[in-house]
């Protein structure tokens, strides 16, 4: 996609989600707003609470992305592990960080602010905090890993917080056309197009609609006028197949 493009990666850890007791609802929204950055997620992956297999995965990742973000793993029981696991992937102390202990102290009570919470305090050695205005407990960035919650609500609030501070390029746009043509009418035809097209991103998904069936054609770039264009061929691609092209 050309030198300029910045990348990030997600790892998205926990037992919870490999065993299907947990349903991710991270990766769309981080993927959704990276694109709104000009950022392009090139990976995703689910990996398990195991150290080693963490430590591993931050360290490949951070060498190959721009930015590299993680959910999950980061709360006070003995299974939450990413603070620790990535501290040791940068090859620093884990320390109970300033800031946070000083607002665990102003918010919980005399006694309340037992080991288990404190977990939530510790960060690699030199982190910043991402602040969370949900439950209070942050998440933390170090050199370009951005270490967040897995609960949804506060991932969220932790990702709108550090979004903007993201340097990427222009927006990753997106053009959509729906038609009922089949998919093995027109991957010749559409094929054709990406070839004519190497810079854009056309992608097929098929989909039910109230008992019918039909297709999703994707294109995205960064250019308007070029996406239009590469649009129009793909309107007169399903065209010339009988179809009748649907712009969503």
């Amino acid at each position: 996609m050309g030198a300029a493009t910045v990348t990030a990666s997600v790892l998205i850890i926990g037992n919870e989600i490999l065993s299907g007791r947990t349903q991710d609802l991270n990766l769309v929204y981080i993927a959704k707003g990276l694109g709104e950055q000009g950022i392009v997620l090139r990976e995703a992956r689910v990996i398990p609470d195991i150290v080693d297999v963490i430590v591993a995965n931050v360290n490949e990742l951070r060498a190959k992305d721009d930015y590299v973000f993680t959910t999950g793993g980061i709360g006070p029981t003995h299974d939450d592990i990413t603070s620790a696991c990535v501290a040791r992937a940068f090859g620093l102390p884990l320390v109970v960080h300033p800031d946070a202990h000083r607002m665990f102290l102003s918010y919980y009570k005399p006694g309340e602010l037992n080991e288990a919470r404190m977990r939530m305090a510790m960060t690699p050695e030199g982190a910043t905090l991402i602040p969370n205005p949900i439950s209070r407990a942050p998440g933390f960035r170090i050199g370009n890993v951005f270490v967040m919650a897995g609960i949804p609500s506060v991932m969220q609030a932790m990702f709108d917080g550090v979004k903007s501070g993201l340097k990427g390029g222009p927006p990753v746009l997106s053009r959509t056309i729906a038609c009922t043509v089949p998919e093995g009418l027109l991957a010749k035809g559409l094929g054709e197009i990406q070839e004519r097209w190497p810079d854009l991103d056309i992608g097929s998904y098929p989909f039910t609609r109230r008992g019918t069936f039909g297709v999703a054609l994707v294109l995205r770039g960064r250019d308007a006028a070029r996406l239009d264009q590469a649009k129009e061929e793909v309107a007169d691609l399903i065209r010339t197949l009988g179809g009748a092209p649907v712009e969503e």
